[in-house]
């Protein structure tokens, strides 16, 4: 049995990894369709050893297609996903818009798989924010162990969860930094070469960020609503790969050696923990991989049932393109996709 599937948003570095991630792991497509705004009609992205022409997100059939993955950002999320929906394709959406929407389902497979049947009430699945999936795909495994109560994280945010031009001005400020040219910009906030930046999305009343409320927020709906979860969000100079610094106390007792085996144990981590220079991983080394590692296990001897721990994951892979990928492919083995006529 093999699916039509449309990328939604396919020119973007988030589309272009999904189509990669698509053809790596062999999912069962019978024909896929490269969908992106009319200024991209006819682009060439690829797929595979295939060649896609993008069509006009205006003009296209979504009722040809079985599975839709948007990655085109919420404004056409808002405007597409509910079209795309109704017209019988189930929706997976990389977008904040569907996200705490309570008949929409906010999956990461290794966390909270059973979810996914909910999808039915609108047709649509939603994809966590990059930061929140790699969180709470460590926090899951010690959650059934121990039991959390509360988690402080404070995140190192690659440039390109702001998008290629994000990317590109990192780029360029570097390079104009080493021949005396002024960093002007555009993208952030402030200059990001040479520099860190605490401040992703936008501030919320309370003072914490929109970036710092999703992972709040998204643990709660896929883990626990009675985890207490403080997140401080941080962009740097990284080109890809998302960091962060992870403290957690449990309400049962827990030993660091107890907690580094029950994450060994866990689908879709790696644990790299030596105690010796180099013995952990970094974003430069995570990048392209489907993994999500922790390094530096270790107590944390501020509160009782304290654990501390470093995570890192590729975050257009499982923070977006390969979650989106898993949950096509957890669909497709719950039975729970058919072949449209």
């Amino acid at each position: 049995m093999s699916f039509n599937v449309a990328i939604v948003g396919a020119t973007g570095n988030v589309g272009q990894e999904m189509l990669a991630i698509l053809a790596e792991r062999e999912f069962p497509i019978k024909e896929c369709f490269a969908v992106a705004s009319r200024r991209s009609k006819g682009r060439e992205v690829s797929f595979g050893d295939k060649t896609l022409k993008c069509e006009d997100i205006e003009q296209f059939d979504f009722s040809k297609v079985d599975i839709a993955l948007f990655s085109a950002g919420g404004s056409v999320a808002k405007e597409w996903g509910p079209k795309a929906a109704k017209a019988g394709a189930i929706v997976i959406d990389n977008s904040s818009h569907f996200r705490m929407d309570p008949d929409v389902p906010l999956v990461v497979p290794e966390v909270n798989p059973d979810d996914v049947a909910q999808y039915t009430k609108k047709n649509i699945i939603a994809n966590p924010n990059c930061s929140t999936a790699q969180l709470v795909v460590a926090l899951k495994p010690l959650h059934d162990a121990a039991k959390i109560k509360r988690v402080v994280v404070s995140t190192y945010q690659s440039v390109s969860g702001s998008g290629k031009e994000a990317m590109d001005e990192l780029w360029n400020q570097t390079k104009g930094i080493y021949v005396n040219d002024e960093p002007t910009p555009t993208s952030f906030t402030k200059q990001i070469a040479f520099n860190v930046i605490p401040h992703i999305d936008v501030f919320m009343e309370d003072g914490f960020t929109k970036e710092e409320w999703k992972m709040t927020a998204e643990t709660k709906k896929m883990l626990d609503p009675k985890i207490k979860l403080t997140a401080t969000a941080v962009r740097v100079p990284v080109f890809v790969g998302h960091s962060e610094a992870v403290n957690v106390e449990f309400e049962n007792e827990i030993s660091d050696d107890e907690a580094r085996e029950i994450l060994r144990q866990a689908p879709g981590l790696l644990v790299v923990d030596k105690r010796e220079d180099g013995g952990y991983v970094t974003p430069v080394e995570c990048v392209g991989d489907f993994a999500t590692f922790v390094s530096r296990v270790r107590v944390d001897p501020t509160v009782d049932n304290g654990i501390a721990f470093w995570v890192v994951s590729d975050n257009l892979r499982k923070g977006a393109a390969l979650n989106a990928v898993q949950i096509c492919e957890l669909l497709h083995n719950r039975k729970l996709l058919t072949v449209r006529d």
